[in-house]
């Protein structure tokens, strides 16, 4: 069984967006058998909250280089180029 990746997922607030965003990852990958867990955050805790995290998804522009990959997306939101992003998604992951 492959291990289980870790998706920080930050937003302005954390609080709608983030959950709306990670929700929605957490089901989409698990259906396709893929073993996640969503961590939510402000924009502004991602550096602290990075330690143990495969990738970040944020909605919102990141500062600088976090030493995961990085993954600024509004298609969970809208739904345009959700597809294109879950393979970027999952192609991050390393999987």
């Amino acid at each position: 069984m492959p291990m289980r990746k870790t998706i920080l997922v930050a937003c302005g607030t954390a609080v709608a967006t983030s959950t709306v965003v990670a929700k929605s990852l957490e089901e989409i990958l698990r259906d396709r058998g893929i073993d996640v867990v969503t961590r939510q955050c402000k924009a502004s805790e991602v550096a602290s909250m990075i330690s143990g995290v495969d990738l970040v998804v944020t909605t919102t522009p990141l500062p600088g280089n976090l030493g995961v990959p990085v993954i600024q997306t509004l298609a969970f939101l809208t739904g345009i180029g959700k597809e294109a992003v879950i393979t970027q998604i999952i192609q991050a992951l390393k999987l």
